[in-house]
């Protein structure tokens, strides 16, 4: 009997779907915050459907969005000022909720991921 509600937990454990209403979060003006050398510092950022403007530390940089699915797109910066800057950058929504998503990214070609959560704010 245990081992069939252990069996019967794990389906439903395995079957679970986190929400993503990815299409309610490609246009608008949102905010992501982390941790840099210590400090807490704040993005915004502001997209439309084929453009990122990014504002970090009252600088902007913008760029191309090439959308792969309703939750996946590349972001490819339209001027970049270095090497680093010209690689693409591959985004996907992983779950969403009322007003915020979560995300990983990664540098096209490259295998390390690593996450964040962002809030929309208009």
């Amino acid at each position: 009997m245990r081992y069939f509600i252990l069996l019967l937990s794990l389906c439903f454990i395995s079957c679970y779907n986190p929400q993503r209403k990815c299409e309610d979060f490609k246009t608008g003006t949102f905010e992501f915050e982390t941790y840099l050398n210590g400090d807490l510092v704040k993005t915004t950022f502001i997209r439309n459907d084929s453009l990122e403007i990014e504002i970090y530390k009252n600088k902007k940089d913008t760029a191309s969005i090439r959308w792969i699915n309703d939750c996946e797109y590349v972001l490819k910066s339209v001027n970049p000022k270095n090497m680093a800057e010209e690689k693409p950058i591959h985004m996907k929504i992983l779950s969403t909720s009322n007003n915020s998503y979560t995300f990983e990214y990664n540098i096209v070609g490259k295998n390390n991921k690593q996450k964040g959560r962002v809030t929309k704010v208009d």
